[in-house]
């Protein structure tokens, strides 16, 4: 079950920026622009260019919590271990995979959409399931749907969440969220507008303390 000492972290913070860049050096200023508008949940994507080497430089960063998405394999783990990642995020279950980040002592992330697949991943041991794409399998409701009968499960939705509905996920019970494209917006990455990417971080953070505190958005 799971027992990672992150959970409680993600349990306070909820956001997940979910960093897809052309290069490394575009991932470390985007992640640098997240942490300083208070997301501090960094997942580094493998499609990323020389990946493990803004893992590495974001990892030194104070308050930054860096991990690896998109992983596939074991030795993809121990790469994510060794450049001092946090977690290890994959988009399906692999129990290969869960085992090496167990053994690594990183938290373990994998996508389970149905309920089968969600309860595979649990029993397993995965410690966050991760629902995605989550606007493809119908948003906030199949979030709701799930946790009726398995309100055990930690859920994070990643994949068309955005300021308009991540509230809406919070309050159907999901335990964070991932944040890709509405986060990290091409066009401002592109122009090396980083403080816009920070004012959006901000806006997130702002939102998750508003429906912490019961005020309205």
């Amino acid at each position: 079950m799971p027992s990672h000492s992150l959970l409680s972290l993600i349990s306070d913070l909820r956001a997940f920026a979910v960093i897809r860049a052309e290069t490394a050096d575009q991932a470390v200023a985007v992640g640098a622009a997240c942490l300083r508008g208070g997301i501090r949940f960094l997942e580094i994507t493998l499609t990323v260019p020389d990946a493990l080497s803004a893992v590495e430089r974001l990892a030194g960063e104070e308050g930054a919590i860096v991990g690896v998405g998109s992983i596939i394999s074991a030795a993809q783990v121990r790469s994510a271990a060794a450049a001092g990642g946090a977690f290890a995020v994959s988009p399906h279950f692999d129990p290969d995979v869960l085992a090496e980040t167990k053994s690594r002592g990183l938290l373990s992330s994998m996508g389970g959409v149905t309920p089968t697949e969600a309860m595979t991943c649990y029993r397993a041991g995965v410690d966050v399931i991760k629902i995605f794409p989550a606007s493809s399998f119908g948003g906030p409701a199949h979030v709701k749907a799930l946790l009726e009968p398995l309100p055990f499960l930690r859920l994070m939705p990643t994949g068309g969440v955005d300021l308009a509905n991540m509230r809406t996920y919070l309050e159907a019970g999901a335990a964070g969220f991932g944040l890709g494209g509405s986060l990290v917006d091409r066009r401002a990455v592109a122009a090396k507008d980083w403080g816009r990417i920070e004012a959006t971080a901000r806006k997130v953070v702002d939102t998750v303390a508003a429906w912490r505190a019961g005020r309205p958005a």
